[in-house]
């Protein structure tokens, strides 16, 4: 294709130069090899992306097929009964799985595919590397962070698991039944990790407990995993109690055993061996990978230094706009005696959980009212209003979004009504517009929601643009009135704080020698978040190397970009037709973004030369 591209360029070349000479012999012969070129050109295309969408549907296909969790049911050799394969031949069959698939989609030239299989290939090819990078990497020897891990992430498959029938049923008894497999096997590379100093810091897993006791319920009945099991009702009372009295067996003899066996793990071995330090570049082969997680996360070309420096120019400018708030409250005091006030009053607080869930149900609500303002394409997919599950609330965050799992489902805006004098009402505003809408809920399900778009594409999340989309949000209340309460509004800034500082502790502490303390610190001056959400953020980030990083940046990004397009638009720039080409493609690099939103400004001044022309 490539060639034929250059063949075509000479040839139009060739031909300027015929016509400029008056050679008319020659500008016929031309003429002819151009039309010849051109089509020539116009079937290999079509040849590429027939040939691109059979092999990366087959790789899709492939990859879905060797995961337990997107196996179908149906399928004559269907892993829909299991969990992963995570012993040692497990774990390379993967590995070697991955490197065939991501040489399969790169033997494609990316420039002579279709704009949209461009991002195919994009997006199929970050989803793939970034697991193979996690296997060459050793991620598997840390399969945890602060907030939770491997057994957590099991308590979200009774949501995603509809029984509708006995074949349904005996796959999920089935895999209840290889629990205690798999946490072996996990606790296996766990001990493989104290053995090479790759664990988890001691500092961030204390009280962990809480996340596994939430998970062994004494009655199995009460038991998470039980759920499924209530709404069986194509079965014969009969047929019904069999199948409960099974699922309750399973879960005594199985599921709790490994969970009880997990925390005698942790108590008694792990964490007393787990290392002291936080710094994630003192793990084997640690810088390197802490290198791979920042562009995987910001999906960009920047160094530690840049993103460091980058956020300490920030926490400067926010620092500045937070002072004239301050100024604009009348409070008479230092900015430590007004972030003392604000986490201290207890007017600031919810008093019980139903209030705060109130508060929060009753911004979303408010700001569905505006997003006809700022948006011409709307998902169709609803969401609630949740509190997060009591299991993993102590350790969990403010907020957080659970998309719809199927189109039958909606999706849930999770607000922690754990230790309610650590959850600030003057936040709840940018948390909300964050996690619901116009963030996480609007992106995400219109991602989801995409016609014509491979499902790789449509159930992937890219975290600079997702997280940069939710931060873009917050900020997109001030153009429909919200924060009008001065206190509203410093709240904003202190979630657009949190993330400024996330540049400056994720890399200090992980690559610039920085304690915890000193994170803790750097927020507790800067930030009106409560001691208890800082000293979780702050582990969250020595657990999670990297993730954080991809918030300020992508919101930079995004804001960038439509100063750009305002600015070389003028008149004819429409906010919600920006929104639209920016959400269009769905979760993308932002060097795409970049890309697309050329495209979008350039047909517009095209559009626009040709009006000027014809009046």
């Amino acid at each position: 294709m490539k060639k034929c591209l250059s063949l075509f360029a000479f040839l139009k070349a060739a031909l300027s130069k015929a016509i400029v000479s008056k050679v008319t012999v020659l500008k016929v012969v031309l003429l002819s090899l151009l039309a010849l070129s051109l089509s020539a050109c116009a079937s290999l295309e079509v040849e590429s992306k027939k040939r691109f969408s059979e092999v990366s549907n087959q790789v899709w296909q492939e990859y879905q097929g060797s995961n337990p969790f997107t196996s179908k049911a149906e399928d004559a050799d269907s892993l829909a009964g299991t969990l992963p394969d995570l012993s040692p031949s497990g774990i390379k069959a993967k590995q070697q799985k991955l490197a065939k698939w991501i040489s399969e989609i790169k033997q494609f030239e990316t420039a002579v595919l279709s704009e949209q299989d461009q991002i195919n290939q994009q997006t199929l090819l970050h989803r793939l590397q970034n697991e193979y990078d996690q296997i060459v990497y050793k991620g598997h020897y840390i399969p945890l962070t602060s907030e939770g891990g491997f057994h957590t992430s099991l308590a979200f498959l009774p949501s995603s698991t509809k029984l509708k029938s006995k074949q349904d049923i005996e796959f999920y008894l089935q895999r209840l039944s290889a629990f205690g497999v798999y946490f072996d096997q996990n606790i296996a590379w766990m001990r493989e990790g104290i053995k090479t100093g790759y664990t988890q810091p001691k500092v961030v897993l204390e009280g962990y407990e809480q996340s596994i006791d939430g998970l062994v319920a004494i009655e199995p009945e009460q038991s998470v995993f039980y759920q499924p099991f209530t709404n069986i009702d194509f079965l014969s009372v009969d047929e019904q109690q069999q199948v409960q009295n099974r699922a309750k067996q399973v879960i005594t003899e199985t599921v709790n055993a490994a969970y009880i066996s997990f925390r005698t793990f942790m108590l008694e071995e792990y964490i007393p061996a787990a290392k002291n330090d936080i710094a994630f570049k003192t793990v084997p082969n640690g810088i390197e990978f802490y290198k791979n997680r920042v562009k995987h996360y910001t999906t960009i070309d920047m160094s530690v230094d840049e993103i460091h420096q980058l956020g300490l120019s920030e926490v400067a400018r926010i620092r500045a706009e937070m002072e004239k708030v301050i100024a604009k409250t009348g409070f008479d005091g230092s900015f430590s005696d007004f972030l003392s006030y604000l986490r201290t009053d207890p007017a600031f607080y919810a008093t019980t959980p139903k209030q705060l869930l109130m508060e929060a149900s009753f911004i979303a609500k408010k700001m569905d009212a505006q997003l006809p303002k700022l948006f011409n394409v709307l998902p169709r997919t609803p969401y609630g209003v949740a509190p997060v599950p009591a299991h993993i609330a102590p350790k969990y965050t403010t907020g957080r979004y659970i998309s719809a799992s199927s189109d039958t489902d909606a999706g849930y805006y999770w607000v922690n009504t754990y230790a309610l004098d650590r959850r600030p009402l003057y936040e709840l505003e940018a948390l909300t517009l964050h996690e619901a809408v116009p963030g996480h809920h609007l992106q995400i399900s219109l991602t989801q929601e995409l016609k014509d778009t491979p499902k790789y594409r449509s159930s992937y999340y890219i975290s600079a643009f997702g997280e940069g989309w939710g931060l873009y949000s917050e900020w997109l209340g001030l153009e429909v009135g919200f924060y009008q309460d001065p206190y509203s509004n410093f709240g904003r800034l202190t979630y657009e704080m949190w993330r400024a500082l996330r540049l400056v502790v994720d890399t200090g502490m992980h690559m610039k020698g920085w304690t915890r303390q000193q994170a803790i610190d750097l927020m507790t001056e800067n930030s009106a978040l409560s001691a208890h959400n800082i000293q979780t953020e702050v582990d969250r980030y020595i657990s999670w190397p990297a993730q954080a990083l991809s918030y300020k940046i992508g919101e930079i990004t995004i804001k960038r970009l439509r100063k750009k397009a305002e600015s070389m638009l003028g008149n004819d720039f429409d906010v919600r037709e920006f929104h639209n080409q920016v959400l269009k493609n769905g979760s993308v690099t932002l060097s795409q973004l970049e890309r697309q939103i050329q495209r979008y400004i350039d047909a517009r001044l095209q559009k626009q030369k040709l009006q000027d022309s014809t009046n």
